[in-house]
């Protein structure tokens, strides 16, 4: 059984996660830039976390270095469009289009595997689905939330491919080793599209970028990578509902963007999905 210091790792990787929307707002930079400057940080840092808990950096075989390969340009692309969607709209608007991921997880996953989806599964999904579409507060397609949105959604089906592939392909390799090559093959794909905007930027912007990519890159995408070779995706991916949430909340007191009606509503029933799959994921078979 999954212990419950995965299900604790994995409630505070979703805090974290949740604090990197305020730095789409936060840092100067775009979303490109913004990416490339995080994923060296957070590789730096993941190396050396490596090295001293004595872990080794190689991989075993070339078709591992070629899974590591496509999870970092998966990554890359994740991670510009989820930036770029809170850049162009709204926290709180980028956030929960993002959050489609998790009905994508529990429909994709069992397709792989020539399953049918289980009830539970999909009546959670739906409550998610539901939360999301009640907090999303514009669908005019001619406005910029619109386009936070379409960002969002696809950044969602770039997290999802990210999982799976990982959850097959990679999970036996520890959190912080994993993620180390998909930080570092994110900033290798994305360095030549790099502005020299990073050098324009004030002292207090690299003290954030810091921040971001140590304690909110590095740090919760290794207790993420941890979590997916114990729980399913699709369990991952529900309790990770907490994620908007928490994002809210901290936009409301660092930012002062201040929920309406629909977002609480909403937000109540994305937290009761996830309570409910951590609930049940606590009775799964890792």
């Amino acid at each position: 059984m999954p212990s419950s210091r995965r299900l604790w790792e994995l409630h505070i990787a979703v805090l974290l996660f949740g604090g990197t929307a305020l730095f789409a707002k936060l840092i100067p930079l775009g979303a490109l830039d913004m990416t490339v400057l995080r994923c060296v940080i957070a590789a730096l840092t993941l190396a050396l976390v490596v090295k001293a808990t004595k872990g080794r950096l190689r991989l075993g075989s070339g078709r591992e270095y070629a899974t590591a390969l496509a999870l970092g340009v998966v990554v890359s692309l994740h991670w510009v469009t989820y930036f770029a969607s809170m850049q162009v709209s709204t926290v709180a608007v980028g956030m929960i289009a993002f959050f489609t991921y998790p009905v994508m997880a529990v429909l994709l996953e069992p397709m792989i595997k020539r399953q049918l989806p289980h009830p539970r599964d999909l009546l959670a999904a739906a409550i998610v689905l539901v939360g999301i579409v009640l907090i999303v507060p514009d669908t005019n397609l001619d406005n910029s939330t619109t386009q936070g949105v379409a960002l969002g959604v696809l950044s969602a089906l770039l997290f999802t491919l990210r999982n799976l592939l990982h959850k097959h392909r990679f999970s036996h390799h520890s959190g912080p080793k994993a993620m180390f090559y998909q930080c570092l093959v994110a900033a290798v794909v994305l360095a030549p599209f790099q502005s020299s905007a990073a050098l324009l930027m004030p002292l207090w912007g690299w003290g954030l970028l810091l921040v971001l990519g140590i304690g909110f890159t590095a740090t919760p995408h290794a207790l993420l990578a941890q979590a997916l070779g114990n729980l399913k995706v699709k369990s991952v991916a529900l309790i990770s509902c907490l994620q908007p949430i928490y994002a809210t909340v901290l936009a409301a007191l660092v930012l002062h963007e201040i929920p309406d009606w629909r977002t609480l509503v909403g937000g109540v029933l994305v937290v009761s999905a996830a309570v409910f799959e951590t609930l049940a994921a606590r009775s799964q078979k890792p």
